[in-house]
């Protein structure tokens, strides 16, 4: 049956399903650092998270077979798992405790400040940098974010502040909570960066992740902060549908916001030089500004946020330089949506004007994969000088022009000389396809 977890629950003994994910990897540190004895079970393990899981001390099992599922006081099912599973089939047939992640975590965090940051893209850019600013302002943030950064040691922790910043997910809950994981975490702030077409697996159209995302605005109070871009068209029909927020549109005169052309951040009567920042993009920079004024917002001045940010270490996988020599660069980066490959296309242009680029993009989302995004996708990429696409779903398309990695290493092989950056774009195990360039590389 599905329970309700609350302080009354102590040093309870948990068993995770599907914890290898960011998310439920996440909520098992938390889960620990809260005393309860934590164990998960997954189809397979790999770093990073299995190395933060490792260290601390949290049991895993490979496989989701019945005889394998360790007894415990409450089971926590992630939403990659569904009716078939045998796990899945015996805490049903035996009417044992079990819960979703985003539940869970909603109530463990329900008396804290929530600062929760939505979107279909930069909500992990956006989440650590919030982290960022309140940490180096001495304030032991807690958050759980779906990603890695060299600022902090886990990719979660729950903090002895009253803040916590939750990278806030429209995709489904669980395989019993068809509702987005970003309703139960009842935030104070919500951030919405954008809203985009995406995981054309759960949703039908824009409409249907319009109609979740306004369950969660339903829930900010009335003294509680609804934070946008003023140019956001899709987030401007979702506040028509109602808000009873205080709301803010970054861009206006009367809050923060940048130009490109000026190469500033304006708020007020002062100013901050973007070229202080170390990221690249216009994409990025949004981030960075939004995280300013949500920091602003909780008390924090724009020249202490900027200050901060200066010293950003960034996000695994976000415009990642992962190998450099004296003539080749090698980019990792988690985009896979038309918009964020443009944008990331756009930003290593930029940054690499009078270089050669070589694009890589693998189709490894549903939505990509099943070529919800048309055209659009292809035409993402037409800054760069030649565009690699991998698509290793099954799905024939005439416009992937690799359907195996060891065809497409094979044709790099030979024209691997040619190009100066070679810009990996995928969601997937990114290394699979970098490493072996790497390697390529140095054996030139």
């Amino acid at each position: 049956m599905v329970t309700n977890v609350t302080d009354k629950y102590l040093k309870m003994k948990i068993h995770i399903l599907g914890i290898c994910g960011t998310f439920m990897g996440g909520l098992a540190q938390i889960l620990v650092e809260k005393g309860h004895t934590v164990s998960g079970s997954d189809k397979q393990f790999y770093p990073p998270m299995s190395d933060q899981l490792n260290s601390l001390g949290v049991d895993m099992i490979e496989g989701y077979e019945e005889s394998a599922l360790p007894l415990a006081d409450l089971y926590v099912i992630g939403n990659a798992l569904s009716r078939g599973n045998p796990s899945v089939e015996y805490i049903l047939s035996k009417k044992l405790d079990y819960t979703s992640g985003p539940k869970m975590l909603g109530e463990i965090i329900q008396d804290k400040t929530v600062i929760a940051v939505s979107g279909t893209h930069g909500k992990t850019s956006t989440s650590f940098l919030i982290c960022e600013i309140f940490q180096a302002n001495g304030i032991d943030v807690g958050f759980l974010v779906g990603g890695v950064s060299d600022s902090f040691k886990n990719s979660a922790r729950l903090g002895s502040s009253d803040f916590f910043v939750i990278e806030a997910d429209e995709y489904d809950s669980a395989f019993f909570d068809k509702r987005s994981k970003f309703i139960h975490y009842h935030p104070d702030t919500f951030i919405i960066n954008n809203i985009e077409f995406d995981h054309a697996d759960i949703f039908e159209d824009l409409s249907d992740i319009l109609k979740q995302f306004h369950h969660a605005v339903r829930t900010v109070p009335s003294n509680g902060h609804i934070l946008y871009h003023c140019n956001d068209k899709n987030v401007l029909e979702l506040l028509e549908m109602g808000c009873w927020s205080n709301s803010h549109a970054i861009g206006q005169k009367e809050n923060i916001q940048f130009s490109i052309e000026e190469g500033l951040i304006k708020f007020e009567s002062e100013k901050y030089n973007i070229n202080d920042l170390p990221m690249h993009g216009s994409h990025n920079l949004n981030n960075a500004v939004m995280a300013m004024y949500a920091a602003f917002l909780h008390g924090i001045h724009l020249r202490e946020s900027f200050a901060a940010l200066k010293e950003s270490k960034g996000v695994k996988r976000r415009f990642e330089i992962v190998f450099q020599d004296r003539n080749k660069f090698v980019i990792d980066d988690f985009a896979h949506h038309p918009t964020a490959i443009k944008n990331t296309v756009q930003a290593t242009v930029s940054h690499f004007a009078t270089k050669k680029i070589l694009g890589i993009v693998e189709l490894a989302s549903n939505t990509m994969s099943q070529g919800h995004h048309g055209q659009d996708l292809y035409k993402s990429t037409c800054e760069l000088n030649k565009v690699y696409w991998l698509n290793l779903s099954g799905k024939k398309n005439q416009e992937f022009e690799y359907d195996s990695l060891k065809a497409l290493l094979e044709n790099l092989k030979k024209e691997i000389e040619n190009f100066d950056v070679i810009l990996i774009m995928s969601n997937k195990d990114s290394k699979k396809i970098s490493e072996p360039i790497i390697d390529l590389i140095k054996s030139k």
